[in-house]
């Protein structure tokens, strides 16, 4: 079985420390919800649950060219999402109204990158979104929505795709780094 990994886009660390502090106080008032590490933030353009060692080399010169191809652009997050809806949540996550399109972009040719290297990326319809908690069971959420439509919302220049590969109990790694609209990525070691 090969690598678990993820392209993804990363919010800048003034805006994770400034969503951190405003989550921190409500995180225990409900202690059924697990709440995603802060250094793990991320939006998602593809996921691949299947990588294989000799595909790897292949993916991230896919995905250099996808990023090279692509253009720096303004994601803002802003608005309480829940899936698959508020009436049973299993993920809160806050929304992408700025940038989703560029997003979405993004993601078709990063798939499209991952099935050309052998890594197959998952299908599901692409919703830009940054996941902060889950729920085994889903829960109703509405009250949840009403705490993450009152924040502030956060915007910048996304720069940079990012592969990423998922480990078990949620630690990632960022493998790659690939600057858009520029020049071949880093691989990071």
């Amino acid at each position: 079985m090969g690598a678990r990994m993820f392209t993804a886009v990363l919010p800048p660390a003034p805006a994770v420390a400034e969503l951190d502090a405003l989550l921190e106080p409500r995180r225990g008032a409900d202690p059924t919800l697990r709440w995603t590490r802060p250094e793990g933030w991320h939006v998602t353009t593809s996921f691949m649950a299947d990588v294989p060692a000799a595909s790897l080399e292949r993916l991230e010169e896919n995905l250099a060219e996808v990023a090279q191809r692509a253009h720096p652009f303004v994601i803002r997050l802003a608005g309480g999402l829940a899936f698959p809806h508020a009436g049973r949540a299993r993920i809160l996550a806050l929304g992408v109204p700025e940038g989703h399109v560029e997003l979405a972009a993004l993601s078709s040719s990063c798939r499209g990158a991952a099935s050309r290297a052998g890594a197959e990326a998952d299908g599901a319809r692409f919703v830009g979104h940054l996941t902060l908690a889950r729920h085994n069971r889903g829960l109703t959420a509405v009250r949840w929505l009403e705490i993450l439509d009152s924040f502030p919302g956060w915007r910048w220049t996304a720069e940079e795709l990012c592969l990423v590969e998922s480990h078990p109990g949620a630690r990632y790694e960022v493998v790659s780094r690939f600057p858009l609209g520029g020049a071949v990525g880093r691989h990071l070691d």
